[in-house]
C-alpha cells in the first residue's frame, strides 16, 4: 500500500537559508514513491533526514521521542521545507510514526517518567480525597500505569538498546500505517537489523508504507525495495551500486587492504 504519493516543491520562491541552501533541495522538484518500502542513501549532509523530516512534519506524523514534531527545535528546518512542499496521498494511513535512533532513549525517559508521575498523583489522591471518589481517581490512575506497564515493562530501560528499540517497533507497528525512519539501525546488531528487515516486510503485507532513511546495506537489500541516493540529485540505484553496499564489501573480501592505510 502507498499512502503517500509523491510530494512536489511549490512555485512560489524559495527561501534563502538552510535548509534551501543544501544543493538537493535547491534542485527538487517533484519526488515520487512507487513502491511501499523507499529507502533514502547517501553520506552525512546530503539532506536527506531533513527532507524525511520535513515529510513527518508534513504529513503529521506523532514522533516516538520525549518532543513532537511541533515542539521540537532540532525540526524547525523541516518545518520550514514542509511548508514549501505540496504533499499527494492516495489516501488517509491509519497510523502514522516517525521515528530517529535517538528517540529511543527519550521515549524511554518520557515513559519512565509518566509511570512516576502516576504513582506520585495516586498517592495524592491518596492522601487528599476520601471515599468513593478516592476510589474512582486512584483506579484510573493506576490503571493508566498498569497499562503502560503491561505495553512497555516494568522497567523499560532494563534492556538492551537494540532490544528495548526492537519491542517498541513490535507495539508501535500496525497495519494500514505510514511509517519514517530515520537511521533505525543505529541501536541494531547485525541479527537484530535482520530481526527488523522481517518485521518491516511482514507489515508492508498488511498495508504498510515505509520511507527509510538509512546507512545500512542490510537493510537496503529488502526485496521490493527503491534505493534513493542523495547526492546534488536524487537518484534511484540497485543495491549493488550503492556506495555504502560496495564499500562494506570490498573492506569484507579485503579489510587489510584497507586498514594497512590509516
Amino acid at each position: 500500500m502507498i499512502y503517500l504519493n509523491s510530494v512536489t516543491m511549490k512555485d512560489a520562491g524559495r527561501p534563502a537559508d538552510f535548509p534551501f541552501t543544501l544543493p538537493l533541495i535547491e534542485q527538487l522538484e517533484r519526488l515520487e514513491f512507487t513502491t511501499p518500502v523507499t529507502f533514502f542513501v547517501g553520506e552525512n549532509g546530503s539532506g536527506k533526514s531533513t527532507l524525511l523530516e520535513a515529510l513527518a512534519v508534513g504529513q503529521k506524523c506523532p514522533a516516538l521521542g520525549s518532543r513532537d514534531t511541533v515542539s521540537d527545535h532540532s525540526l524547525e528546518p523541516a518545518r520550514a521545507l514542509a511548508a514549501q512542499l505540496r504533499f499527494s496521498r492516495s489516501r488517509a494511513a491509519k497510523r502514522k510514526l516517525f521515528f530517529r535512533a535517538e528517540d529511543a532513549i527519550g521515549f524511554t525517559r518520557r515513559i519512565e517518567a509518566d509511570m512516576k508521575s502516576l504513582s506520585a498523583l495516586s498517592d495524592e489522591y491518596g492522601e487528599t480525597l476520601t471515599g468513593y471518589g478516592r476510589q474512582l481517581a486512584q483506579g484510573a490512575v493506576q490503571g493508566q500505569r498498569e497499562a503502560l506497564i503491561s505495553r512497555y515493562g516494568p522497567q523499560p530501560d532494563a534492556r538492551s538498546h537494540g532490544e528495548w528499540f526492537l519491542e517498541l517497533m513490535r507495539t508501535r507497528l500496525h497495519p494500514d500505517g505510514l511509517y519514517l525512519f530515520d537511521e533505525p539501525e543505529t541501536p541494531l546488531s547485525p541479527i537484530h537489523q535482520l530481526t527488523l528487515l522481517s518485521l518491516i516486510r511482514e507489515m508492508v503485507s498488511q498495508n504498510c508504507q515505509f520511507i527509510i532513511a538509512t546507512h545500512s546495506p542490510m537493510l537496503m537489500a529488502l526485496p521490493g525495495a527503491r534505493i534513493l541516493e542523495f547526492g546534488e540529485t536524487i537518484s534511484e540505484v540497485a543495491w549493488d551500486e550503492v556506495e555504502h553496499v560496495a564499500l562494506t564489501r570490498a573492506f569484507l573480501q579485503d579489510p587489510d587492504s584497507f586498514l594497512r592505510h590509516l
